[in-house]
């Protein structure tokens, strides 16, 4: 089998449309399925029916249930982001913002089921961060619809699909048959490690902050390692300024996401806004560059 044929084959088995269709289905099934699990627990520790994991804060309200499903459905963006890597690079940019969107919002029901409703409302850390996090979610679902909206833009001009183009292609769907293999073993790996970590003797279960610690800090390295990979291979068919600072503008976001996990509170989400917004900014600019540039041409 050659190169190609196997490039073809391996493209056909992991991001093609029916595996899509497939993958989507088993983590909707695995997301229920993980959600009744969770109920379960928390109503036999509510029942007293065991003690294991019962002072885990995830198993103390039913609302918290709602974390594990959410967990699924952010694998099932991961691969999303992989899928729409070959098809198109703002769609693919698009899912880096929504998976670390999802993850705030995935905090929000953590944080919910602990909320303290009382007069010091703005006292309290806990409740304080919660705050934060719901304001970010509303503003980075706004920031995201704008990025969805100006890089769908279209420019009255005849793409030359050249040779040239015609392999940068075929080099992000090598890259992405690669990702897809890559990020299920990451992902196994932090599930086994997370349920390695669980404390049989004290009944303590691990933060789930460790899980975002574990697979997501490491899976925005591998995006930003992707990214520079896409921009060096970018230059072989381009050498338009406006499209090489747009590339390295992602780049900068990709990373700022990155650093967000080393840090919490106020922080961690001002990062996270800050890397969606220079997004944003970047493709709204490089929108004005098409059109300057379309808009010469048409006087020449």
């Amino acid at each position: 089998m050659s190169g190609n044929n196997l490039l073809q084959t391996l493209h056909q088995f992991f991001i093609s449309e029916q595996s899509r269709v497939k993958v989507e289905k088993f983590i909707l099934y695995l997301a229920l399925l993980s959600f009744a699990v969770h109920l379960i627990l928390i109503f036999l520790v509510k029942l007293n029916f065991t003690e294991f994991l019962s002072e885990s804060e995830l198993l103390k309200n039913p609302i918290s249930a709602i974390y594990t499903p959410f967990s699924f459905i952010l694998i099932y963006e991961v691969y999303l982001l992989i899928f729409y890597l070959p098809k198109s690079f703002t769609n693919y940019v698009t899912k880096q913002y929504e998976i670390i969107t999802l993850i705030i919002v995935r905090r929000l029901f953590k944080d919910l089921a602990a909320l303290e409703i009382t007069s010091d409302w703005f006292k309290i850390k806990e409740d304080l961060f919660f705050t934060y996090d719901l304001i970010a979610s509303l503003v980075l679902f706004f920031l995201i619809f704008l990025f969805q909206k100006y890089g769908k833009q279209k420019f009255e001009q005849e793409v030359d699909f050249t040779e040239k183009i015609q392999r940068f292609i075929q080099r992000k769907k090598t890259i992405a048959v690669f990702l897809v293999p890559l990020f299920l073993i990451m992902a196994t790996y932090t599930l086994i490690n997370w349920a390695a970590g669980i404390s049989v003797a004290k009944s303590e279960l691990p933060s789930f902050e460790t899980i975002n610690n574990l697979f997501f800090d490491h899976f925005f390295t591998v995006l930003i390692l992707v990214d520079v990979l896409l921009l060096l291979f970018s230059f072989f068919y381009t050498d338009q300024f406006h499209k090489i600072i747009r590339n390295s503008g992602f780049i900068i976001s990709t990373i700022l996401i990155r650093i967000s996990f080393g840090v919490t509170g106020l922080i961690n989400t001002a990062l996270i806004v800050t890397a969606v917004l220079f997004g944003l900014l970047i493709i709204i600019i490089h929108n004005k560059f098409e059109k300057n540039i379309k808009a010469s041409e048409t006087k020449v």
